[in-house]
């Protein structure tokens, strides 16, 4: 019989239309945005770039998610914080 191992981190991988949820909630911030934008506004130019610059969001987030290198930055805390002694030497007077 096989045994399978409960995976507990699904949240962390969890994908919406090729986005992770972080990026998804971008997206839709920028939609609902996009559409507040367009009821306010009665211009065919605006409506038309609204559809572009969301389509071109879209694909610089999927770009993103593919090629995550692309934003890599260096963490700023270390692995593990300890007060140990880094070294042996002595600095106080006896």
């Amino acid at each position: 019989m096989k045994r399978f191992e409960v995976y507990k981190n699904i949240r962390k991988r969890a994908v919406i239309m090729g986005l992770p949820i972080s990026l998804f909630a971008l997206m839709m911030t920028a939609v609902i945005g996009s559409l507040l934008f367009i009821i306010f506004s009665f211009s065919f130019m605006v409506i038309i770039s609204v559809f572009v610059f969301n389509a071109i969001l879209y694909v610089a987030l999927t770009h993103v998610t593919k090629n995550p290198a692309l934003f890599h930055f260096k963490k700023v805390f270390p692995q593990t914080v300890s007060n140990k002694k880094g070294s042996h030497l002595y600095y106080e007077c006896p």
